[in-house]
C-alpha cells in the first residue's frame, strides 16, 4: 500500500465498492476499509439488480465486486475504522490495526434499520424466507398480491402502507406500540382500505403460511412484513471530522457530494 492513498473508501458495501471500482479505473490508488457489516449481506436473493435476472444474493453481489475492485488495482483490507482526523495532507484514519494517509475519504458506512423485537436467529431466517422485509422499494415486485403487514406507527409508516398498496391490495398496518395514530394518518389509511392493527407488535413466529405476531386484538399473520422504523445513520466518522448532519444523522453534502468541509489544497494554498 503506498505511503499515502489518493482516496480511502470507508465501507465496504454496494456503494463503496463501485465508488473504488471507479476511482481504481482513473488510475488512483485507492484502499476500502470494510467492517463487514453491509446490509447486502442479509439480502437472501435481490432480484432487482440489472444483469442478474435470476436474481443474485447480497453476499454473492458483494463478492464479485470485491474481486472487480481488486481487479483494477483497489485494496481492500478488512477492519472497522474508529479514528479519523484531518491533518496537513489529508486525512488519517485508523481501526482494527491498521492505519491508513490518504488525500480525500469517501464515507460509505450506510445505515442500519430499526428491528422490531425479534432475536436474530429468526430474523436470519425469516428475511432468508422473504417473510420479513425492509425495502419494498426493491422489492415490492416479490410481494405483488400477498397479505403483507407493516410495523409501525407515525407517518413514515403510513406512506410505506400506501406505495405497498401499488402492489397488492392486502396491506395491514400493526402498530408498534400502544394507542392509536393521529386522525389524520387512520382517515388517510381508511381511505386506501389499510387495515389498522392495534400494537404492540410483538411475540414474532414462523408459520407455514408467513409471520405471525402478537397485537392488541390477538395473533396475525402476513405472508410479509415490513418493519418501517426508521433507521440509524452512520455519520459518526464524518461528525468527528467537523461535517455538518441533519437532524436524522444524514451527512449534508452539495451536488457533488461533498462535505463543507474546506479542502486541505485550498488551506495550503491560501
Amino acid at each position: 500500500m503506498p505511503e499515502q492513498l489518493d482516496c480511502l473508501v470507508i465501507g465496504g458495501g454496494p456503494a463503496g465498492l463501485t465508488a473504488a471500482i471507479y476511482l481504481a479505473r482513473f488510475h488512483l490508488t485507492v484502499a476500502v476499509a470494510d467492517g463487514r457489516q453491509s446490509r447486502a449481506l442479509q439480502i437472501a436473493c435481490s432480484q432487482n439488480h440489472a444483469g442478474f435476472p435470476n436474481g443474485i444474493s447480497g453476499r454473492g453481489l458483494l463478492t464479485r465486486m470485491r474481486a472487480q475492485a481488486v481487479r483494477y488495482g483497489s485494496q481492500i483490507v478488512d477492519c472497522q475504522i474508529d479514528e479519523i482526523d484531518r491533518d496537513r495532507v489529508g486525512f488519517s484514519a485508523r481501526g482494527d490495526g491498521h492505519a491508513f494517509s490518504a488525500r480525500s475519504v469517501l464515507i460509505a458506512t450506510g445505515v442500519t434499520n430499526c428491528r422490531p423485537p425479534i432475536d436474530d436467529a429468526l430474523h436470519a431466517e425469516a428475511l432468508s424466507l422473504g417473510r420479513l422485509r425492509y425495502c419494498p422499494v426493491c422489492d415490492g415486485y416479490e410481494v405483488t398480491g400477498q397479505d403483507v403487514g407493516v410495523i409501525g406507527s407515525d407517518a413514515r409508516a403510513a406512506k410505506e402502507c400506501e406505495f405497498l398498496r401499488s402492489f397488492t391490495d392486502r396491506v395491514s398496518l400493526v402498530l408498534n406500540e400502544r394507542g392509536d395514530l393521529p386522525g389524520a394518518i387512520a382517515a388517510r389509511l381508511a381511505t386506501i382500505r389499510v387495515r389498522v392493527i392495534g400494537g404492540p407488535a410483538q411475540d414474532f413466529q414462523l408459520e407455514a403460511g408467513g409471520l405471525s405476531m402478537s397485537s392488541a386484538t390477538g395473533r396475525v399473520c402476513f405472508e410479509a412484513v415490513y418493519p418501517a422504523l426508521g433507521s440509524v445513520v452512520h455519520s459518526e466518522l464524518a461528525t468527528l471530522l467537523g461535517a455538518a448532519v441533519t437532524q436524522d444523522g444524514c451527512i449534508k453534502v452539495d451536488s457533488h457530494q461533498r462535505t463543507a468541509l474546506p479542502d486541505y489544497m485550498q488551506q495550503e494554498t491560501s
